[in-house]
């Protein structure tokens, strides 16, 4: 089983999950990368990690499982055992299908139209590519996605202008945008608060899962520690 995820710090808490991870940033290699740690066996992938909201209703932290992803104009069903399993692990998730983007979805009004188009609950910039991964290789897929941004919420210029293409953060590119673009900043404290709400819950849920994410019944030592330390180090980025 491999994990893919987006961000640095979704690599971070999903290192606790003990499967190898891969981290796609920008995506531009994220399907070739997929394809190489595959060619030694796999037995199935998991995309894990926040995406933004679209379906009215869903805050920063609302959990959802994919039922199926959709790569361009093909919808990709999830495998419904995992899915269903995954459900059962975490309280108050909901069921339903996640839409993949090449490039981030910043403008609310973009966030509407695709929901309208296609009924999609979130968004993000992986699961497509791993959805299509597990279909070419014939193995299982679940995607396990944390709400970050609402569908009413605009990201900030400043916030993409910030991302690098390996999933890490730079400060220097958020203040320099800041320095043309100085109305961000109450987007970018609003964000704040959101990604602080959406890390809380992909902690957590890591912390229910568990080693192999409740997927490998293979006798495996508690989290507990792990989980422990991952949220003391969120709240000292938080606190920073």
């Amino acid at each position: 089983m491999i994990v893919v995820v987006g961000m640095a710090f979704e690599a971070r808490i999903a290192a606790g999950l003990g499967v190898p991870v891969i981290c796609g940033g920008d995506g531009k290699h994220l399907s070739a990368n997929l394809t190489h740690a595959m060619a030694a066996g796999c037995g199935g992938l998991i995309s894990f990690g926040v995406a933004g909201g679209l379906a009215p209703g869903l805050k920063p932290g609302s959990c959802v499982i994919g039922s199926a992803v959709l790569d361009g104009d093909v919808e990709r069903p999830t495998d419904a055992r995992w899915s269903q399993r995954l459900m059962r692990m975490i309280p108050g998730s909901m069921l339903g299908t996640i839409a993949g983007v090449h490039e981030p979805l910043a403008l609310a009004s973009e966030k509407q139209d695709l929901h309208e188009k296609t009924g999609a609950l979130i968004v993000d910039m992986e699961s497509h590519v791993v959805a299509r991964a597990a279909a070419e290789h014939g193995v299982p897929v679940a995607a396990i996605r944390v709400v970050v941004d609402p569908v009413t919420r605009t990201i900030p210029r400043s916030a993409l202008a910030g991302t690098r293409s390996d999933g890490t953060i730079d400060p220097l590119a958020v203040m320099r945008s800041l320095v043309r673009y100085p109305r961000d900043l109450a987007g970018l404290i609003r964000m704040s608060f959101d990604a602080r709400a959406a890390r809380a819950a992909l902690v957590r849920g890591s912390g229910l899962l568990g080693p192999g994410l409740g997927l490998l019944d293979t006798a495996v030592p508690s989290l507990v520690p792990q989980i422990a330390l991952l949220e003391r180090e969120f709240t000292a980025q938080a606190d920073a």
